[in-house]
């Protein structure tokens, strides 16, 4: 078999194209050992990023300075993922009552949750350009594309917490989230792990692991075995509702 030619920085990083096989890049970084977390890419091509969101990163950028050509990508193929499987969902007693107090609404105020998720965590990673593709992608509105979406939590019509995220199939990748009283952002994460379990989701994917997220009942899973889950998942039809 012909050597993946692949490109990499001075440190060590892998430099991704849009001319790259982007599924064979991600087996030879994860049957290799690749020891960094990120990738770089320089071309904001929205469908090559969402090449690169199909292949299961999650993609992430950075600048320099406040110039366009500044602007990076960082690919990030996570050393340990924080996968949650749905029957694994453990709800606090403590959270269980407050439950009932607010509505899930699902892409809604989309452009609205992206504005304050970049607001409240600033652009370090969600940049102005990569925000841009995001809101392309969610406009394209295609079930069988990759799609980005938004889930929120209402009291009284009122938004109280929010995240987004890509799906790709029936995978669900979180990017980032926000609250506004206590509790919302807990009964936020549950309402959409049961709504993404109901629409056959195979599994809900968090990302970097952390404490909040193991208390969900998710687990901390390597590259390879995530890899060959996503694949599975988003070949796997989200169901309509």
């Amino acid at each position: 078999m012909q050597k993946y030619p692949l490109k990499a920085t001075h440190e060590g990083y892998v430099v991704i194209s849009p001319e790259d096989q982007v599924d064979r890049l991600v087996d030879i970084l994860v049957d290799t050992d690749y020891p960094m977390e990120f990738c770089f890419g320089m071309d904001f091509d929205p469908f090559f990023i969402a090449s690169l969101m199909r292949a299961g990163f999650l993609v992430m950028s950075t600048n320099f300075i406040d110039e366009p050509s500044s602007y990076l990508l960082l690919p990030k193929l996570h050393l340990v993922r924080s996968i949650l499987f749905f029957p694994d969902l453990h709800i606090k007693k403590s959270i269980k009552r407050f439950l009932s107090r607010y509505e899930l609404r699902v892409d809604v105020d989309f452009d609205s949750i992206v504005d304050r998720c970049a607001a409240i965590h600033g652009q370090s990673w969600l940049t102005k350009p990569l925000l841009k593709i995001i809101r392309f992608l969610h406009s394209i509105k295609d079930d069988n594309a990759v799609q980005p979406m938004s889930f929120g939590v209402y009291k009284d019509g009122e938004l109280k917490a929010g995240e987004f995220g890509i799906r790709v199939g029936s995978v669900y990748t979180s990017y980032s989230g926000y609250h506004d009283e206590g509790n919302a952002g807990t009964v936020q994460m549950i309402l959409m792990a049961r709504y993404l379990a109901e629409r056959g989701a195979l599994f809900l994917d968090l990302g970097m692991p952390l404490p909040y997220k193991d208390d969900l009942g998710a687990i901390n899973i390597r590259p390879r075995r995530f890899v060959d889950l996503f694949r599975e998942g988003r070949e796997k039809p989200f169901l309509p509702g």
